[in-house]
């Protein structure tokens, strides 16, 4: 009845009010002449399933039980028969406040860091199997562009290939690069409580010339720029992915960090990263040629007598003249190379299950064959041995009956 005294208090009569309420004039005045007599009578309180057991929760509560589906658990087997939604709704309001940590935002000069960190992705193949490929994931601080490539393993040397791409796609070496407390970057703290660096990683930052640093631990926002691009891949680019092999998905990695992540305005600068990163590439260093990175990048292997290459439970061909050589192998963007020195004998996708094999194209070419078996079969013998006498089959007999020494 609030309307008909706001009514009331700005002049309208009695009769006007109760034309714009649909009331009868008796009604009206009665409202206006003794408002006591309107106030609505106070209900009784409904009883609540949780009554009982207010005492019980409110001690949890204090003793730092706040987890609704315990406190259920808990409490149904006091006798309670109240829903989850009821007793959540009780304690939400009850809960401790988290108190936010306020931070500083920490901003780096063009070229001075990147941040790079793993992102572990599951998908189904093709038979229905779950499998599992790592990102790795490098964010230029100041610029936040974004590189992004999937490796099979999460080992020193993808790593350290990665590292190299990422570079080859910036166009330069920042002068560090922070890292979380990876066991592909240290190995832990000595007795004095310095860094024992991973030796490849610390040799490898040693050539080119940047610095390893590490973060905080437990202190994600220390390299919170790469957590989020770790958070963007996952939530912006995982789920349209449909590929084929690691070439492909690498490829559209590539194609997405091109015009998608960097073509985009960075929610934090306003800017677009590609525009950024045009000013900051003059500042890293100059990445060295890839031949004197060699040795970081690939890992020796022995050609088997069958001519091919065994990496990571799948074989890979070379020329069958590379038989029981040492040569290099790695990975780049999804495809397995051979090398042997700075001479690449073989490029091959790369495997997507244990146990396939791969051949080279002419693979067997200009190997002899021996006693018209296929040249796969002649593989075993094509190393030289020396000139073999021939003999007459007679000769053989004579050897058996004791007349030929």
């Amino acid at each position: 009845m609030k309307e008909i005294y706001d009514m009331k208090g700005v002049g309208c009569s009695t009769r006007e009010i109760a034309l714009r309420l649909g009331l009868a004039r008796n009604t009206v005045r009665r409202y206006l002449n003794t408002p006591e007599a309107v106030l609505p009578k106070p209900r009784q309180p409904r009883r609540s399933k949780l009554d009982p057991y207010r005492d019980y929760i409110d001690r949890r509560l204090s003793e730092g039980l706040e987890n609704c589906v315990v406190l259920q658990r808990e409490l149904e087997g006091l006798g309670y028969q109240g829903g989850y939604s009821l007793l959540k709704k009780h304690v939400s309001p009850r809960r401790r406040r988290s108190q936010v940590q306020a931070t500083v935002r920490f901003e780096t000069d063009p070229g001075e860091q990147a941040q790079v960190d793993w992102g572990s992705f599951t998908y189904l193949d093709g038979k229905g199997r779950r499998r599992r490929v790592w990102a790795f994931v490098m964010v230029l601080s100041w610029s936040r562009a974004i590189y992004v490539e999937f490796v099979r393993r999460a080992d020193t040397a993808s790593f350290i290939q990665c590292h190299v791409n990422a570079f080859d796609y910036f166009g330069g070496v920042p002068r560090r690069c922070l890292y979380d407390n990876t066991k592909v970057v240290t190995l832990g703290k000595d007795e004095q409580g310095q860094v024992s660096w991973n030796r490849r990683m610390l040799d490898f930052a040693l050539r080119l010339g940047f610095e390893l640093k590490l973060c905080q631990p437990y202190r994600a926002q220390t390299k919170g720029k790469v957590e989020s691009g770790v958070k963007y891949v996952r939530r912006n680019m995982w789920p349209s992915m449909r590929f084929t092999d690691d070439a492909d998905l690498n490829h559209q990695a590539l194609e997405w960090c091109d015009v998608v992540a960097n073509a985009r305005v960075h929610g934090t600068t306003y800017r677009i990263p590609w525009e950024m990163l045009a000013q900051e590439r003059p500042h890293p260093g100059q990445l060295p040629d890839r031949n004197l990175l060699g040795p970081y990048l690939r890992e020796d292997r022995t050609v088997a007598r069958d001519g091919y290459v065994s990496w990571e439970g799948s074989r890979y061909g070379v020329h069958w003249k590379w038989v029981g050589a040492t040569v290099q192998v790695g990975q780049r963007l999804g495809t397995v190379e051979i090398w042997s020195g700075d001479q690449r004998l073989a490029i091959h996708p790369r495997a997507q299950s244990a146990g396939q094999r791969f051949t080279l194209p002419g693979q067997w070419k200009g190997l002899p064959r021996t006693d018209g078996r296929p040249q796969q079969e002649a593989l075993a013998v094509q190393v030289p041995v020396g000139d073999v006498e021939r003999r007459s089959l007679e000769v053989y007999d004579l050897v058996a009956a004791g007349g030929v020494r």
